[in-house]
């Protein structure tokens, strides 16, 4: 049965981050407990920690000290191996792993960087950890600038030294290949290794491979002028600007990096305007050489102009630095979230996880974690892609959730707002955004507006809506948002972040309206605690819903616990369990569960519960010795808002779980509310249960 994988290179810069990164990610979602150990870090006297480390414990959020994450620095192995203590390295190698081992379900082991030995040498050292830890290996070579014939070459020397030594080899993966290389590497990797070996190719993505301003700003030590919130922004490549300035502006691309001596105010000036002028393409920053700077009036005019473009100085001359610049090798670190997304979806979009998890993973685990459950939900919605409205595209939370979803692919999206205000708003931030992949729409300026308001008044007409009153509400971008679901123009919308809950639904009850078997639109939290996912119904809309309603939001609920894979054991909450209590609130509760037992009499059902005896075993147990419900509840209906509302966030703010939601049931088509308060968080997973919804229509 594995445990554990060992990520190894065949060279120095092969990109293993990606790798990992989208292991990680894939472990988490189909195992309970992943532990991350690297037996060999590298020591950099001015830095404090492993970057490797540092970002998949921080990222993934994993509950592990740094110090147990890996065995030995670079420096000591050299030390050992000079005393000749070859063996007194393996042995705290695998001290380090036995230790994790008895803690985790799965380890993920991520060998060295080549940053110091030779390269037989440290290839050498990963074969002997692999095979001294008992476990398979994955192969990532480097197949920047090289032939077909040269990374075949180079991954069968590799998978060599491995089978050689009895080392497993799970996968061999050609990262940074060029594009027109993908399919006849993987073709040729097929047809040179064993059967039972799979193949993949990942080609050169440049936002990966190129470095930050930030990494450029630490490799050479500049002075950061301006632009210090923006120096994340990714270089995409880099222009001189030492010619007449006629001839440089026609050498701007896409997040070109502008390198110029500092007295060439003209360059710098220019390269301002082209990046604020829709006919030239942005520029990720300008480096001004020699140690030079502009006076000071120009100081000034660059200030209002380069409130989002980095600008730094260093002392060197320009094609010295530009030289330097070249050679900075990429990383990816904690704080670059954007990298880490873009880097997670490479991997989904050219490994075969499904056949690779089938290899790693050769148990089933009991129950759904959170992480589990998240994976799971991302999973599902990039299967079946859907397209999400969102009302409040000039939000900074929606605009930062749309960049992540965008980068790794999950849906489409439209924005509803002013295009010009969207635009500033993304600068401001200074976050990645595909704008091609992304559509944006002015409700008042849209080619649909016409046919959504005739749309609408023939609807509310009844109602005594005329046309002039449904032009005007269709310029409101709830209504206009909603109506693109109706038509089917979008699968379903969220909102909520600036507008009420009243505000968001309102439109959906007037034309989407509810299913046919329903009376009541309801909601749910999936609430993501330490080592389970419940739901939480319902929290967010029925003040004090009668028995019937009760019975009806523990239907709804159950039927979206199980939508979601969630084996739904419904609690009927209250303040007695059993037949104990008395009292108008415990026979409305009473009711209710008799009813939904009248109904679906296939559902696990149990109320009036407390809280506690719902989810507490033992005390479940006690109270209740014969039900199927009692300790161990998935589904917890609340008798009322004001319950439920505080409980959740109770529950939410003193466990730390994760609330995601609310999830409105009941509507023919899915709209989802968001709190005035949420997070960008928030917004990402409200995205995705709202696509998986929209999946079931």
């Amino acid at each position: 049965m594995n445990k554990a994988v060992y990520i190894t290179t065949s060279e120095p810069e092969s990109g293993k981050s990606i790798i990992t990164l989208g292991l990680m990610r894939m472990l988490l979602g189909k195992t309970k407990k992943v532990g991350y150990f690297r037996p060999i870090i590298d020591e950099k006297p001015e830095v404090e920690i492993d970057n490797h480390i540092e970002t998949v414990l921080s990222h993934f959020d994993l509950k592990m000290d740094y110090d147990e994450c890996y065995a030995l620095t670079g420096h000591e192995v050299i030390q050992k191996k000079n005393e000749d203590k070859d063996d007194e390295i393996i042995d705290i190698i695998i001290g380090k792993y036995k230790e994790l081992e008895e803690r985790f379900d799965f380890i993920l082991v991520e060998g060295t960087d080549f940053a110091g030995e030779g390269v037989f040498i440290e290839l050498d050292i990963n074969v002997l950890i692999a095979k001294n830890l008992g476990i398979p290996a994955i192969i990532v070579s480097n197949g920047k600038d090289k032939t077909v014939d040269e990374i075949e070459s180079n991954i069968q020397l590799a998978y060599d030294s491995f089978d050689e030594k009895e080392v497993k080899v799970l996968a061999v993966v050609a990262n940074k290949v060029k594009l027109k290389h993908v399919k006849e590497i993987k073709t040729v990797l097929k047809s040179k290794l064993p059967s039972n070996v799979f193949s993949y190719a990942i080609p050169l993505i440049t936002c990966l491979d190129n470095p930050t301003i930030q990494e450029i700003v630490d490799e050479l030590e500049a002075k950061v002028l301006f632009g210090k919130k923006h120096l994340n922004q990714q270089v995409g490549s880099f222009v001189v600007g030492a010619m007449q300035l006629r001839h440089f502006i026609k050498y701007l691309k896409e997040n070109s990096l502008v390198i110029t001596p500092g007295d060439r105010a003209d360059v710098v000036l220019s390269a301002l305007q082209a990046n604020i002028s829709s006919n030239y393409p942005k520029i990720s920053g300008i480096v001004l050489t020699g140690g030079l700077k502009p006076e000071k009036a120009i100081l000034t005019l660059i200030k209002g102009l380069s409130n989002v473009v980095p600008i730094i100085s260093v002392d060197k001359g320009t094609y010295e630095i530009a030289n330097e610049i070249g050679a900075i090798r990429s990383h990816i670190y904690a704080n670059n979230k954007q990298r880490i997304f873009t880097s997670l979806s490479t991997f989904e979009t050219h490994i075969n996880i499904g056949e690779l998890s089938k290899k790693l993973i050769t148990y089933e685990s009991e129950g759904i974690t959170p992480r589990m459950f998240q994976y799971n939900l991302v999973t599902r919605a990039k299967k079946n892609k859907k397209h999400i409205v969102l009302p409040e595209g000039e939000d900074a939370r929606i605009l930062r959730a749309t960049s992540r979803l965008v980068a790794l692919d999950i849906v489409d999206i439209t924005l509803l707002g002013n295009e010009k205000a969207i635009k500033r708003t993304i600068e401001k931030l200074g976050i990645p955004f595909n704008f091609d992949k992304v559509n944006i729409i002015n409700t008042a300026k849209s080619e649909y507006f016409e046919d959504y308001a005739n749309t609408f008044y023939e609807l509310r007409k009844h109602k005594n809506v005329n046309i002039g009153i449904a032009k005007d509400l269709m310029k409101d971008v709830s209504y206009y948002g909603t109506m693109m679901v109706h038509k089917g123009d979008a699968d379903g919308m969220v909102s909520g972040a600036i507008h009420t809950t009243q505000h968001t639904i309102r439109p959906a009850l007037q034309f989407i309206k509810t299913k046919p078997d329903v009376s009541v639109v309801s909601s749910i939290f999936f609430m993501c605690l330490e080592d389970r996912v419940s739901v939480f119904g319902d929290c967010a809309i029925n003040p004090n819903p009668t028995a019937e309603q009760l019975a009806e939001i523990a239907i709804s609920s159950a039927d979206s616990s199980l939508a979601f894979d969630i084996e739904p054991k419904i609690a009927m909450l209250s303040y007695s369990s059993g037949s104990s209590g008395k009292g108008e609130d415990v026979e409305r509760v009473r009711n209710a569960t008799e009813i939904v037992k009248k109904l679906r009499p296939e559902l696990k059902i149990e109320g009036p519960i407390q809280y506690d005896a719902a989810v507490d075993l033992e005390v479940g147990k006690s109270k209740l010795p014969d039900s199927e419900v009692a300790g161990q509840a998935s589904v917890l209906i609340f008798p009322d808002l004001n319950t439920g509302n505080n409980t959740y966030k109770a529950v939410q703010r003193e466990t730390g779980a994760i609330a995601i939601g609310p999830m409105l049931q009941g509507l023919n088509k899915p709209v989802n509310d968001l709190s005035r308060g949420c997070t960008v968080d928030d917004v990402f997973n409200t995205v995705i249960i709202t696509a998986i919804q929209a999946e079931g229509l």
